[in-house]
């Protein structure tokens, strides 16, 4: 009997520690850097859709900015077209979120 209990703790504990080891799934951050190519700040002036093109594969690149320190750059025009914009996103929903939004002169 106490074989028969060392041998089902043992089992418990190799579940465990497998459980605990595997990722869990997560969206992923995507790094990249590109120029401005289009704003469009929606009415409520709470988001906003800019398309880059990035510096690395040339494609436009549609991210939705909801952060309002952005926002407000984007209305004081101290991010406009143009401007070359370092950035990071996650993929939720099928649409490109920004988690960090500014342009690479340190703005």
């Amino acid at each position: 009997m106490k074989k028969f209990v060392s041998v089902v703790a043992m089992l418990a504990l190799v579940v465990v520690s497998l459980v605990s080891f595997t990722k869990t799934a997560h969206a992923e951050e995507v790094k990249m850097v590109g120029v401005i190519t289009k704003i469009e700040v929606a009415a409520d002036k709470k988001s906003a859709t800019v398309t880059l093109k990035d510096n690395k594969t040339a494609a436009n690149v549609v991210i939705l900015v909801k952060d309002e320190m952005t926002l407000d750059k984007f209305n004081d025009k101290r991010i406009v077209y143009g401007d070359e914009i370092r950035c990071k996103y996650e993929v939720q929903d099928g649409k490109n979120v920004s988690k960090l939004f500014k342009k690479t002169a340190g703005c």
